[in-house]
């Protein structure tokens, strides 16, 4: 089975969001499925059959969590140094418009752009491997290329 890189804060989340949905989610949905086995007719109970599809979302994503949870490689960005690798807090200026951004580069299930967690299969993290403070670097985006100087690179 392939290994699947991830922070101690994404594997928290993920610890969190299966613990969540095993003492909380499924108890209720269990109820709520036995509540609406009593309103009689199953055929027709729209109740039952939606908290039965609900029961198999939260069973899947239980399912999918624990693999996910089971294959994972844990790995600690602050004891890594140098060039930009999984883990690092990359901080970038285009070098058009000047604008600056920083992104940590994580595994693909705690990737969330709004949250500057870019996912380590993106063009722009493959692009960033490697590199090193000073060095431009050119990704290639559905809205063409794009131009960035490395400023920074921070491990923690």
């Amino acid at each position: 089975m392939e290994k699947i890189p991830m922070t101690p804060a994404g594997y928290a989340a993920l610890e969190a969001e299966l613990k969540q949905l095993k003492t909380e989610e499924r108890p209720t949905i269990i109820k709520a499925i036995a509540e609406a086995r009593e309103h009689g007719d199953l055929s027709e109970n729209a109740e039952y059959h939606s908290a039965r599809e609900k029961q198999s979302f939260i069973e899947g994503r239980i399912k999918e969590l624990e693999s996910i949870l089971g294959r994972a490689d844990v790995i600690d960005p602050s004891t890594l140094t140098g060039a930009i690798k999984f883990g690092a807090t990359v901080t970038l200026v285009d070098e058009e418009t000047e604008e600056e951004k920083t992104w940590q580069i994580v595994g693909e299930h705690e990737a969330n752009v709004e949250k500057g967690l870019l996912n380590m299969k993106s063009p722009i993290a493959r692009a960033l491997i490697g590199k090193e403070v000073g060095d431009s670097v050119e990704v290639r985006t559905p809205g063409g290329e794009r131009y960035y100087e490395v400023v920074k690179i921070v491990y923690s």
